[in-house]
């Protein structure tokens, strides 16, 4: 019986007809036939309610589930299916309410919908996480009602499912797509080679264009005809992500933290890198050593690193650096790439880390990319009405100054940089990964 009388609902229509006999009982004290006419109504409703009752509670004839993907993508639209069957021999209507993950903060969910007899309808909706971690979805709350509108069953269907929310894939493989069919509409740079790398692939046969500095002068002498050296790009190197994940990196932009978009980017990278040949690995650090993936070439290495990237959380401490510089020495043997994602607000936080800086620079090949602070921008471009605004806009400037400033100073201590706004971070950090290979700097 309980169970009975928590599934039932009264609906809309039942409360206004119950309003519409108590005003005909009303009525009735000043004129008797709408006495009549009250019983009479309140009659029909009441047959109408006993055969509503015994179409919706005769069998369980509605079924719905929930599809979830294996895994959802940080800071991207996300579809999740719900799955309708009505197995009545008549048409119903659908209110369903999915107990979405609280990290949504989704209050308002509800999706309507009517169903013919015997129908099967796949409704999509979308998501969008801007945390990495577990996310748990609850039971799907579906309200069934017939044509007559009058009540309404309610049916629970599933129980809590999780779901990993992983860095974006999603974006690594839209930069994957573009890196190798849309480059220029894109932002994706086309870098010219200077010069080549030490890796020989053949000799062949000149044609126009080839650089004639690679000439092989004894098997042009040999075959008669001038010939060339053909270099390819030098492979397996040694390419590391060092995500920086102290409390600089928690500045938030557009939902998500400076640490997201550093973790979203080293993937994209990541897959673009593994594509060019070269080994792929992560460090991240904050006041102590964290996560680290060796650097490895195989194509499934991509899946270690999105296991070791997926559950990265910011800590409210200051990064030490110096721990940085004693793991590189003891586990990075080979000479690479280092991508260091910080964050820096102010230049006497970077000074303070240069000296670390300069050290790792001198056994590897370095490039510290901060972040814009584009919330400066606005305050810079907005017309000052007050004193006030005035000194705002002054601060601003001199702050974005500061940003400038660092990159000089890194660049005459001879360390590459890369200022970039956080949205753009994964095309200028492919771009800048493809200028050094292109030079042949590594």
């Amino acid at each position: 019986m309980y169970k009975f009388l928590a599934s039932l609902y009264i609906q809309k229509r039942t409360y206004y007809t119950l309003v519409a006999v108590s005003l005909c009982f009303l009525f009735a004290f000043w004129l008797e036939t709408f006495f009549f006419l009250a019983w009479l109504i309140l009659g029909i409703l009441i047959i109408f309610i006993g055969i509503e009752l015994v179409y919706l509670y005769s069998k369980n004839f509605f079924y719905a589930e929930r599809n979830l993907p294996e895994k959802l993508s940080n800071s991207d639209a996300n579809e999740i299916q719900i799955e309708f069957v009505n197995r009545y021999a008549f048409s119903i209507n659908v209110e369903c309410i999915d107990e979405v993950p609280f990290q949504f903060q989704k209050r308002d969910f509800l999706v309507e919908l009517k169903l013919k007899p015997k129908e099967k309808i796949t409704k999509t909706y979308e998501l969008t996480p801007v945390e990495r971690g577990v996310y748990v979805f609850g039971k799907l709350n579906c309200y069934i009602s017939s044509p007559f509108q009058l009540i309404k069953r309610r049916f629970i269907f599933g129980e809590n499912q999780e779901v990993k929310v992983y860095p974006s894939f999603i974006q690594m493989k839209e930069f994957d797509y573009m890196s190798e069919h849309k480059m220029n509409l894109f932002g994706f740079k086309k870098i010219r080679k200077i010069g080549h790398t030490l890796e020989f692939e053949q000799i062949k046969e000149y044609v126009k264009g080839d650089d004639v500095r690679t000439i092989n002068w004894k098997a042009t002498a040999k075959h008669r005809q001038l010939m060339v050296n053909q270099y390819q790009d030098e492979k397996s190197q040694p390419v590391y992500s060092l995500i920086d994940s102290g409390r600089a990196m928690k500045m938030p932009f557009n939902g998500l933290s400076l640490l997201d978009y550093a973790i979203n980017s080293s993937l994209a990278f990541s897959n673009i890198a593994l594509k060019k040949g070269d080994k792929v690995g992560l460090l991240e650090f904050s006041h102590q050593i964290g996560k680290f993936c060796h650097a490895n070439s195989r194509r499934s290495h991509l899946i270690n690193l999105m296991e070791a990237l997926y559950n990265i959380k910011t800590e409210f401490l200051t990064s030490d650096l110096g721990k940085v510089y004693i793991h590189a020495q003891r586990k990075m043997t080979q000479r690479g790439l280092l991508l260091f994602y910080t964050n820096y607000e102010h230049i006497e936080a970077m000074r303070r880390q240069l000296p670390y800086l300069k050290a790792i620079n001198k056994r590897h090949l370095l490039v510290v990319i901060f972040f814009e602070n584009t919330e400066l921008k606005k305050v810079t471009e907005t017309k000052a009405n007050s004193i006030y605004e005035v000194t705002e806009k002054i601060i601003a400037k001199d702050l974005q100054y500061e940003k400038r400033l660092m990159v000089e100073e890194l660049k005459n201590n001879g360390i590459r940089s890369l200022l970039t706004k956080p949205e753009e971070l994964s095309m200028n950090t492919i771009n800048t990964y493809l200028a050094i290979k292109a030079k042949g700097v590594l």
